[in-house]
This record gives C-alpha cells, structure tokens and sequence, in this order.
C-alpha cells in the first residue's frame, strides 16, 4: 500500500462529514440572523476538521499503544496493523496541532481583531478542544477510557461547535440557540455510542471503559433511541417557536427513517449477541451520515 493511501486512511476521511455537521448548523443559523461571514465560516470548518483529523490520529495512537486495537472488529489502523511506525504517528500530532493553531489563530483573529477578552476566553476554548482531542485516548488519563467520551462528544460536537460557530459571527448568543446544539450534540453522541456498542467486547479485554461496557449493551440500545428521540425534540421545539413557521420546516425529521432502519439492525444483532463487526460498521456509518445530512436539511430550513 502507498505512504500517501496509508495516511489518507489514518485520517479517517469518513468521519469528517460529523465534524462539518456543527459548523454548518452554526452557519444555518448565522443566516437565519442575518449575521453570516464566509471567511469565519470557511476558517470555523477548517478547524473543525482539523481537530477531527488530529482526534483520529491521537486515537490511532492511543489504542495501538494501550493494546484497545488488537482484536479490533472495525476497520484497521494503521498503527496497529504496523504500516505507520510510532515514531511519525507522533510527529504527525505534532505536525496537525500546530495546523489546527494555525487555522484556529487565524479565525480568531478575523473575528476578534484586538478584542483581549474575546481572544483570550476563545484561546482557552481552543487550547481545550485540542487537549481534548489529543488525550481522548492518549496519556496517563485518557477520558475516553473512563466512560467520559459521550460527555465529551456532546460538548464539542454540540454545543461548543455550533453556539461556539455562531458567536464567532454574531459576537452575541441567544438562548434558544441551545436547542440546535444539544440537539447536534445528542445526534454525535448517537455515533459514538454506536461505535461502542460495536466494539464493547475488545474494549471489556482491553480495560478500556466506555458507558456501552458500564450499561451493557441492551441498555446502552435504550440511551441510544433516547438520544435520537431527544435530539429531534430539541430541533422540532426550535422550528416551532420561528414567527410563522410552516410544515415543510420540519424536513431534517426525514431523517428519522435511515436512523430507524439503522435502530433495527442494531436491535437484531444485539438479540444474537454478535461479536462480529460487520452490521454495526454499517450502522455507524448510516447514523454518521444520517447527522451530516440532518445538519445540511436543517441549515436550509433555516437559510429559507
């Protein structure tokens, strides 16, 4: 395999679409009040997923050293299966956090100029986003092996990601806005827990505890219809309270039915206790694309 596809792959290319989910919400939302600014827009992205890509990278480090990856039922990495040494894992963190510093300077200093307290009260956010990315299952501490990812994924991809993308444009945040961001952040959660509930047998070996190894897998299924149902709540809530909404506003609910079907294949292989990987990679990989695809129709809604 080629240097360059090995790295591609390490990236994880397909959970970019998940990263991207908040910012467009955020850029929906900036529309809906009048605020919206390309270049913080463009520059909010690419943080975004920069983070996602230097999250993916420390993950692959991470698990490959703590053994998580060894009898790994999901795609391969690229540690763990010895195509990238540990040594230019490492160096491509290194290389990545300063990418997501730059990117991450440069926003800031389009949407704040000189503005102190704004610069630092995002620098502070910032530096943790990129801790957090780096130490999910890195370090002495990794939270993700300490059932805390689904916190964690819930404040990044939800609410820090789309109120924190709209503040950038507005220098303002009305409360409502909370409710398109928990609900980004439930529908994140959903993936992860996905993931877990895929991989909560190699992680119990491993030592590696998720909230899927603390619940078990049939009750980790019941948090996981509550994050969905929970996550289109707080959107349906949003749209109704719009001056003058109508019933074609309700559209990102379309996406119930993919997040359904994808409910019941994960429901069947639970009942078999499967151990094998196959439907679950299918799964995480629908209510993924389920999200970004809610992201997408409920920012049209809202530029509408």
């Amino acid at each position: 395999m080629k240097l360059f596809t090995v790295w591609i792959n390490a990236f994880r290319l397909r959970t970019l679409p998940l990263a991207a989910a908040s910012i467009i919400v955020a850029g929906g939302l900036a529309v809906q009040y009048h605020v919206f600014n390309l270049a913080i827009f463009l520059l909010s992205l690419s943080t975004a997923l920069l983070l996602q890509i230097l999250s993916n990278l420390a993950n692959d480090y991470g698990d490959a050293l703590t053994g998580a990856d060894e009898q790994r039922v999901g795609p391969d990495r690229a540690m763990q299966s010895g195509l990238i040494s540990a040594k230019s894992m490492k160096n491509a963190i290194i290389i990545m956090t300063g990418l997501c510093l730059l990117s991450g300077l440069s926003l800031l200093a389009i949407s704040f100029d000189d503005d102190l307290n704004h610069w630092l009260i995002f620098l502070g956010l910032g530096a943790l986003a990129i801790i957090a990315a780096i130490t999910y299952t890195m370090g002495k501490l990794p939270y993700g092996y300490r059932a805390m990812g689904d916190i964690a994924v819930f404040v990044f991809f939800g609410l820090l990601g789309v109120l924190g993308g709209f503040y950038l444009q507005a220098l303002t945040l009305p409360v409502e806005l909370l409710l398109p961001a928990i609900s980004l952040g439930l529908l994140s959660a959903a993936v992860l827990n996905v993931n877990n509930m895929r991989d909560v047998y190699n992680d119990k070996a491993a030592n590696k505890i998720t909230l899927v190894v603390l619940l078990g897998r049939e009750k980790a299924f019941i948090y996981h219809l509550a994050l969905l149902f929970l996550a289109m709540v707080a959107s349906a809530i949003y749209i109704y309270n719009i001056p003058n909404s109508e019933t074609w506003q309700y559209l990102f609910l379309l996406t119930m039915s993919p997040l359904l079907k994808s409910c019941v294949q994960i429901a069947s292989e639970i009942k078999k206790e499967s151990q094998e990987g196959e439907i679950f990679n299918q799964q995480l990989k629908n209510t993924a694309m389920s999200t970004f695809v809610f992201s997408l129709l409920f920012s049209i809604v809202l530029i509408a």
